[in-house]
């Protein structure tokens, strides 16, 4: 099954995010830990694939990183258990979820959408698919370099909820497609992005992709 979902960025439907799912994360940023996922999603223009470019969009003066780990969705998925969700799972990515930080705190203080935050075209940047075989949702690392130097190393040891409990939340309220890209939330150390920043991300020894903003 694995095998045709190597081009996933051209085949889901959708993007579906989480938001604040390590602790950490949400401390740096001075938020609550949520009770249950935080969703938003992104349209599939967001993508962009390894090697390509992240575009800085002039309504933005503070554009940031969030590495995390993506979930590739094999097949369709709605109001499937927790304890069977797995078997849905074709793979999974590294990604970065590109963020407008300074909109964002805006719609979050005026209690608005994030749409013009996280939406934008080229704000999901993704690396290679992965089969699920190779990756343990568990116990798995992922970093981001920002020009060479170490930002982002996480482990999904860390989430707040597991890959399973997210999976089992989402496709109980939305239906889940195969190509379907689930991010799965970022670790601490998110920060800003310059014009001419070359990102590395990786899940060390398994995946890796570069982008560079401009």
């Amino acid at each position: 099954m694995s095998s045709k979902f190597m081009n996933f960025v051209k085949t889901g439907s959708k993007i579906v995010c989480v938001g604040r799912n390590y602790a950490k994360h949400a401390k740096e940023l001075g938020n609550a830990l949520p009770e249950s996922p935080i969703l938003f999603t992104k349209p599939t223009t967001c993508f962009v694939n390894d090697g390509g470019v992240i575009k800085y969009p002039n309504v933005t003066e503070d554009l940031h990183y969030e590495v995390e780990l993506g979930v590739v969705i094999g097949e369709k998925a709605c109001q499937v258990p927790e304890n069977n969700i797995m078997n849905h799972v074709a793979g999974y990515t590294i990604a970065i979820d590109v963020t407008c930080r300074d909109i964002q705190e805006q719609c979050k203080a005026e209690r608005i959408p994030w749409t013009m935050a996280k939406c934008l075209d080229t704000f999901c940047p993704v690396g290679s698919f992965v089969p699920s075989h190779k990756i343990d949702p568990f116990n798995t690392e992922i970093i981001l370099k920002q020009n060479n130097v170490l930002k982002q190393h996480g482990n999904t040891k860390d989430m707040i909820f597991n890959v399973p409990s997210l999976l089992e939340y989402i496709n109980r309220h939305i239906t889940l497609l195969p190509g379907d890209l689930v991010l799965t939330g970022t670790p601490e150390g998110v920060g800003p992005l310059e014009r001419g920043d070359e990102l590395y991300v990786a899940i060390p020894n398994i995946t890796e992709a570069t982008f560079h903003v401009e």
